[in-house]
């Protein structure tokens, strides 16, 4: 759903193909795959980078990887840059900019700017965009649901929650967010306890100043350790467990006003996406609860969730179980049937009644990150109580 979303936001539609009857330049998982690499390969740490006269060597082979991973983001780029262009000069005066990419392309070609945009510019641009609109969001959203599939009281307190709001006959919409304090509860404990970025963007000392009896001189880059603080047993209690309940009554929120909790970052360096982050999360989780009955399989434990984190630019999670066998679970369609014809967004895939879901595995190689595998036709078709497989979780 984020990437869709973000898709249509920054270029004006989805440049990827969901299902064979689509023609897109590359497909939703080749895509969704290079965006994984690409957070794995900006968080890696290099060997050549710290000794450079070994950097040749390549020894990691990160180097060989980046450049592939240029060549797939170049040949997107392009695409999508051809095709605004080609709309642009076809409507000549008459054109109307409807995309950031079209916002773009009319600052690269006014020449008052002081500082020229080039087609490198915009193209990283876009890749900033879209990358930092989706996978952080989803990401969070992945933490939540992994930590609540444990604990089968807090998805009771939360659906409790929805159906005393918005009821069983429609979806959730934004408008009900502020009304849903034990969603936002769950998504605060998710950013406290698995942050996205463990380091937030690196901030400047202005002046000399003292913080915690350490002298800062003037010009020191500083790096801000969210994960740290969201985990100091000095501001929060028992602070390795998953207990939302910690934020009820309190006035905590995520706009950077409160140190203790920092998913965002504050100030000027802050997240400029934040308020559109957290309408999606909050739209994506909230639904997600709301619709579906989430349980483990018969064959799953708890224990079998592997909560370990894979550090990049942003932490993901290890989509394994101890055992190295993905983890499934199943979930349930529990709105009225003809809500589900009409849900805006599709986490899964198609989410009608009636058809079998094509669902994802998605295994972790540790010395390559994520590595989504290609979909399968129907892993296991719905039973007659309406439940499916889904594996990830």
């Amino acid at each position: 759903m984020n990437l869709s979303v973000m898709s249509r936001i920054v270029l004006g539609r989805k440049y990827f193909s969901e299902s064979k009857d689509e023609k897109e330049i590359v497909t939703l998982e080749e895509f969704q795959e290079m965006l994984d690499e690409l957070f794995l390969l900006n968080g890696v740490l290099n060997a050549g980078d710290w000794m450079p006269w070994i950097g040749f060597m390549d020894l990691q082979g990160y180097v060989k990887r980046m450049k592939a991973l240029c060549k797939k983001f170049n040949r997107f780029h392009d695409h999508v840059l051809e095709e605004h262009r080609g709309r642009m000069k076809a409507d000549g005066e008459r054109f109307v900019a409807k995309d950031m990419v079209d916002l773009l392309l009319q600052l690269a070609d006014d020449p008052s700017l002081e500082v020229k945009l080039d087609s490198d510019g915009v193209k990283g641009f876009i890749q900033d965009l879209i990358a930092g609109g989706t996978d952080t969001a989803a990401t969070t959203v992945e933490w939540a649901m992994s930590e609540l599939i444990k604990r089968p009281d807090l998805i009771k307190k939360a659906t409790e929650e929805l159906d005393r709001v918005i009821g069983k006959e429609r979806w959730v919409h934004e408008t009900d967010f502020s009304n849903l304090p034990f969603i936002d509860s769950i998504l605060k404990e998710t950013m406290r306890l698995h942050p996205v970025a463990v380091l937030l963007a690196p901030h400047l000392a202005l002046e000399d100043c003292q913080v915690a009896g350490y002298d800062i001189t003037k010009g020191t880059t500083v790096f801000i350790n969210s994960w740290s603080i969201g985990r100091d047993s000095s501001i929060w209690v028992d602070p390795e467990s998953f207990r939302p309940e910690r934020f009820l009554g309190r006035d905590i929120d995520v706009k950077g006003q409160n140190f203790e909790l920092l998913p965002f970052g504050s100030g000027r360096r802050m997240c400029p996406g934040y308020s559109l982050g957290l309408k999606m999360m909050r739209s994506l989780l909230a639904n997600m609860l709301h619709g579906f009955n989430w349980n483990l399989s018969e064959t799953t434990r708890d224990e079998d969730i592997n909560m370990e984190e894979l550090y990049g630019l942003s932490t993901q999670r290890k989509f394994r179980s101890n055992k190295g066998y993905p983890i499934k679970n199943l979930l349930e369609l529990k709105l009225n049937s003809n809500q589900h014809d009409n849900i805006y967004a599709r986490p899964l895939t198609s989410l009608s009644p009636s058809s079998p879901f094509i669902l994802h595995e998605t295994h972790c190689d540790q010395s390559r990150g994520l590595r989504p595998t290609k979909p399968k036709k129907a892993m296991e078709k719905r039973s007659q109580t309406g439940a499916a497989s889904c594996a990830g979780f």
